[in-house]
């Protein structure tokens, strides 16, 4: 199936079982999920679930920030590796962290019970008790997190790692041909959620731009906007190998768990096949730039 799970971090915040259910419903569903690096659950821990359930699936990759500190950074890698994921997805939009207004108007943090468990100590984990007026989250990128990142890390990465690594934040094709020439094995078109950068361009608007600079040597990708089984179709169209699910997958979490998510996957799912259908598709591999057109629309000004 070529909707997958993309990274969203802290799930346990929208339901107790947290990732561990977002798992599960993936595993159950035939697809693949992107654990975020800022999980409420551990790597071990969420493969665990993924590996329990019953004729299910089992697809993990590891979101992954280049920290400060390049031990640690390391040190998620390694846990994947042995853990049994398949792929690092590296973010690379993320030197700092954009300005939610809203965070910063919240002082938002982790409730008490909750923290990023794959980190021991409470500066790593995000369980300090106060963070000032700012976004928590912001102090915590800023203290953290590498803000010189650059391609030389996605090299040092390769370097690191038997995984595949696939880059995650590209919105060019001038980008997306760097990405190639450092030797990354995917590209996923992201804008990520929208949260970065105001005014940056829908990811469906860049991804064929993207598509044509890495000419084949790369599978891409792409995330944000994915509501419905027809958004889905338009991504393939326009020549994505896949799609990765944010916002919907929490929602059907915080409604119902490990089943809101399984539902949410199957909606998508169907409303994909009607799509094709109705597209005349009979196959993903029938899917092709013929199906969508782009529409020219006047200024009124």
């Amino acid at each position: 199936m070529p909707i997958c799970v993309g990274a969203t971090a802290m799930q346990r915040m929208a339901h107790p079982d947290g990732e561990t259910a977002t798992a599960r419903a993936c595993s159950g569903a035939g697809t693949g999920m992107m654990l975020s690096s800022w999980a409420t659950s551990t790597i071990e821990e969420v493969m665990s679930a993924m590996t329990s359930a019953v004729d299910g699936t089992t697809i993990l990759w590891l979101q992954l920030y280049i920290y400060k500190d390049r031990k640690l950074t390391l040190s998620l890698v390694h846990r994947a590796e042995e853990a049994g994921y398949k792929a690092i997805f590296l973010t690379v939009d993320t030197p700092y962290l954009g300005r939610r207004r809203d965070d910063v108007r919240n002082h938002f943090k982790l409730p008490p019970h909750l923290s990023m468990s794959n980190f021991s100590s409470a500066k790593l984990a995000f369980s300090e008790g106060d963070y000032g007026h700012d976004s928590g989250l912001a102090v915590y990128v800023a203290r953290a997190i590498d803000p010189s990142l650059c391609w030389e890390h996605v090299t040092w990465l390769k370097k690191h790692t038997r995984l595949p690594v696939i880059v995650k934040g590209i919105l060019s094709g001038e980008d997306a041909i760097q990405a190639v020439n450092h030797g990354v094995d995917g590209i996923l078109v992201s804008n990520h959620g929208a949260r970065q950068l105001d005014g940056v361009p829908a990811t469906l608007d860049v991804l064929e731009e993207v598509v044509e600079a890495v000419q084949g040597r790369c599978e891409v990708y792409v995330d944000g906007g994915i509501r419905r089984g027809s958004d889905v179709l338009k991504a393939l169209a326009l020549g994505a190998n896949a799609v990765f699910l944010g916002r919907p997958v929490l929602w059907g979490l915080a409604c119902q768990g490990q089943q809101g998510v399984s539902e949410v996957l199957e909606l998508l799912r169907d409303e994909l096949r009607l799509a094709m259908a109705l597209a005349g598709c009979r196959s993903i591999e029938e899917v092709t730039r013929s199906v969508v057109r782009r529409a020219e629309v006047p200024s009124r000004m």
